[in-house]
Order: structure tokens, then sequence, then C-alpha cells
């Protein structure tokens, strides 16, 4: 079982004292415990959090005293994305319990590797009832057993270790191969050179006859005198 050493919070300490010491606040609660208030190192939690992750069984160690529990919560820092506090919920060691257990996907699945289709991850945990301690930290999907569209894995087809009983429906698809879908490059239709109306020079049409344009008079040509009408005799 992995072990992780505490020491009991001073509530009125702040908390961005027990960061810059390399702490993280947690608290644990449940089975019969009052909520207690205690920090860890940071170090040292994420080594555990790596390894144990939320599903198995952890002993909190404060000096007077020992419980067993699980990682319940996280809390992370949004930037970066360190833990910056801890919930344990405490667990008895001698009643089952249900948790969500991880998969781990493992192996070459011969369809993804031939380019027949692409691998589809359904499920990502599944639930199980367990005593704490034979809680495992995650389970395996071989997905080598993936070899043309039709093939899949079930919940059944997991194996699980003694003592764990899968409580999700064993029918429910963990993983499976859908066929490849080749995207096509949209090529742009030919241009129409002959649609292309291309515009006369010269002569103005108007109504389908040509009209003459305007000439202008001859250098040094006198302009035309305009005609005065004659007046009229009395």
């Amino acid at each position: 079982m992995f072990v992780i050493k505490a020491q009991m919070r001073d509530v009125s300490t702040p908390i961005g004292v027990l960061r810059k010491a390399g702490k993280i606040p947690a608290v644990f609660y449940g089975a019969g415990k009052k909520n207690t208030s205690v920090t860890l190192s940071n170090i040292e939690f994420k080594k555990i959090w790596r390894e144990a992750g939320e599903s198995s069984a952890i002993k909190i160690s404060t000096g007077s005293s020992d419980v067993d529990a699980l990682i319940h919560e996280v809390q992370v820092d949004p930037v970066t994305d360190e833990p910056i506090h801890v919930d344990f919920l405490v667990i008895d060691m001698k009643k089952k319990i249900r948790v969500a257990v991880p998969l781990s996907f493992e192996g070459i699945s011969n369809a993804v590797k031939d380019g027949i289709g692409n691998l589809v991850k359904v499920l990502h945990e599944i639930d199980v009832v367990a005593l704490p301690g034979d809680l495992p930290h995650n389970l395996r999907v071989d997905i080598s057993k993936l070899e043309t569209l039709q093939s899949n894995i079930l919940v059944s087809d997991i194996m699980l270790p003694s003592g764990v009983v899968a409580v999700t429906n064993g029918s429910d698809v963990v993983a499976s191969i859908v066929a490849q879908v080749e995207e096509k490059e949209e090529v742009a239709p030919p241009v129409d050179l002959t649609a292309i109306e291309v515009e006369k020079k010269g002569k103005k049409e108007v109504e389908g006859e040509a009209v003459p344009e305007a000439v202008a008079p001859a250098k040094g040509a006198a302009p035309e005198k305009e005609e005065k009408p004659k007046s009229e005799t009395k």
C-alpha cells in the first residue's frame, strides 16, 4: 500500500505561506472520521498521485495515527497545473467499495497499422466493486485484438484481478474500429473563356444602328457662319 506522511494543519497559517514552503493543504473525511485538515509535501504527493491514481488505497500517516483513504478530489492551478488542494475519502479496508478505474490501452491494432480504419476509444474507465486492498491502479485493454472493421472490445473482454467485479454493463463497447474517410481536395471548375464578353472599341451602337462619332473641324478652316433670316419688307 502507498503511504504518505501528513502534518496536522494550523488553519490560521495563510495558504500562501504553506505553498511557498512546498506544502499542499489537504483534508480527509468519511467512515466516521471528522473533517481533519492536514498538509502534505508537494513533491511526495505528486509522486503518490502519479503512481496510485484515484483508485488505489493510500495510508495517510500523521505520526499519531494512520488512516486508510482514497484520493477523492484534487484541485489544480489553471495556469501551472500544479495541485493546490487535496480531498481524501477515508475508507474501511474490510468493506467493499465501488470505484471508477481508468483503462490503459496497450498493444498495436493491425486494422490501424494496415490503414483499414481508425481506433475509437468509447470508454476510458469502468466501475468496479472490490475490497480497497484489491483495487487496481488501472485495467489493461489489449487493442491487438482489433483486426477488422467488425472487431470491437467489450467490457466483458477485460481481464479483472481476483476479487474485482465489474459493475459497468459487460456488453458495453470499450473500443472499436471505424473506416477511414479520405478527405477529397476540392478543385475549382475551369473558367469558360468563351463566356467572357469582350468590350468592343470604336463606334457605339444604339438599338442596333451605327452612330457616327463627332468629327472635329479641320485645322485652319473657318467656322461656318450662322445664316441670319432676312427681314421682311413692308
